[in-house]
């Protein structure tokens, strides 16, 4: 009797020790960086492969670890009453109870997660061959639950599909850097950098474009020496060329191939002719992403586009340059003009060009405006107002006050911001 009641106790720390197996085992894989497991699967790690095998199927994987954690845990359980039942009597039900939850709680639970948690890395290799045979092994119960829960959730409204990502790799990525620049492993430039370039997808040539009424274009009709004036005034190198109107753009002129048509002259501008010398224009959707106009301009080795909207009608300028701004931030030189549109002012506030992106607002002073309601902060309190409003008006939203300082027409071109306390 006293053997059997031995053996009986060795089972169930035995069924404790296989929990705290399946316990630390689904915390290290589930915690595991799935960045570093790739590297490791490059250098040629067979155990990192097999890492990445078993976490790139989440369902079946933590399937599989609950049915043979719950099957241990029940049956240590059953055990142990069975044990204390025929040592205490009936109070051994109580005894049991007690027992088995500060067991599987402390050695079977907290203890293999916090090493987990600790040591992701390295857990998950090793315990990734027996993780293995176990989801073999439980493939076919697990498979038959999954089909169960779909079943259930179905009448939800809640169709889920099989590997089905919560998240899609970009947010992970963009979580991943937030975290890290909250936690100081990341400073606030690099990652404005490295949120950029996630943005690429999500941002359109509308969002980034220099506005039609902005642009700096030259009349092609007007004289030779007119148009040599005006190009040397710009601080551009690729100009517009219109005739009639000046949405009708017939030509882009570059101040290189300006300057070699003037050099050819010999002095005499009568026989310059600006649009034998214009390269075409090129026009692109507004609604193209950031990252297909980046390709383009890559594919055709050209750094200037004009953006027309869905009637053809020339809407603004996308640059190479503007596409580059979004991921390292404003870029200047010894001709751009060092006005940002955004003054912080002594009481914490900021005063702010209407035209200002509120995305490059949000990238200056590290605030949460939101960015798909209107590309511009002007157009952002018109959008919310829905108004346009008068100087010295204010609107409150999104725990932000805005206050229109100036106005010209129907434009709003300066506010005052101010990021109210939570």
């Amino acid at each position: 009797m006293t053997l059997g009641l031995t053996l009986l106790a060795g089972t169930i720390l035995l069924l404790i020790l296989i929990s705290a197996f399946f316990s630390g085992s689904e915390t290290a894989l589930t915690a595991a960086s799935r960045a570093r497991m790739h590297a490791l699967e490059q250098d040629g790690s067979k155990r990192a492969r097999l890492v990445n095998s078993l976490i790139g199927n989440p369902e079946r994987l933590i399937g599989a670890i609950l049915l043979g954690n719950n099957l241990v845990n029940i049956l240590a359980s059953v055990l142990a009453t069975s044990l204390f039942l025929s040592v205490f009597g009936e109070a051994g039900l109580v005894y049991a109870t007690l027992t088995m939850t500060a067991l599987v709680l402390i050695f079977g639970e907290v203890m293999p997660k916090t090493y987990a948690i600790a040591n992701p890395e390295r857990a998950a290799l090793a315990v990734a061959p027996p993780i293995r045979l176990a989801v073999a092994l439980f493939g076919p119960v697990t498979g038959a639950v999954q089909m169960i829960v779909r079943l259930f959730l179905r009448p939800f409204g809640r169709k889920v599909a099989e590997g089905e990502a919560v998240l899609s790799a970009h947010e992970e990525l963009r979580g991943a850097i937030d975290l890290h620049h909250k936690e100081g492993g990341v400073i606030k430039t690099d990652r404005d950098m490295l949120g950029g370039v996630l943005d690429l997808m999500a941002l359109e040539v509308e969002d980034v474009m220099i506005h039609r009424t902005a642009m700096s274009t030259i009349n092609a009709n007007d004289t030779p020496q007119e148009i040599v004036d005006q190009a040397l005034s710009s601080p551009y190198t690729r100009l517009p060329l219109w005739q009639d109107e000046p949405e009708n753009i017939v030509g882009i002129l570059h101040a290189k191939t300006l300057l070699q048509a003037v050099h050819d002259t010999e002095g005499d501008l009568s026989k310059f002719d600006p649009l034998a010398i214009a390269a075409p224009p090129w026009f692109v959707p507004d609604t193209t992403s950031l990252r297909a106009q980046l390709n383009a301009f890559l594919r055709r080795k050209e750094h200037f586009a004009l953006v027309v909207d869905e009637y053809g009608e020339v809407q603004g300028l996308v640059t190479l340059e503007d596409i580059l701004e979004e991921i390292v931030g404003e870029i200047t030189d010894e001709h751009d003009e060092l006005e940002t549109g955004v003054r912080p002012l002594g009481d914490g506030s900021v005063q702010v060009d209407g035209s200002v992106p509120t995305r490059d607002l949000n990238r200056a002073m590290d605030w949460d405006l939101p960015e798909e309601e209107a590309t511009t902060v002007a157009g952002l309190v018109i959008h919310k107002s829905k108004t346009i409003p008068q100087p010295g008006q204010a609107f409150t939203f999104d725990d932000f006050r805005f206050e229109v300082l100036r106005r010209h027409r129907n434009k709003i071109t300066a506010l005052k911001v101010t990021q109210l306390k939570k």
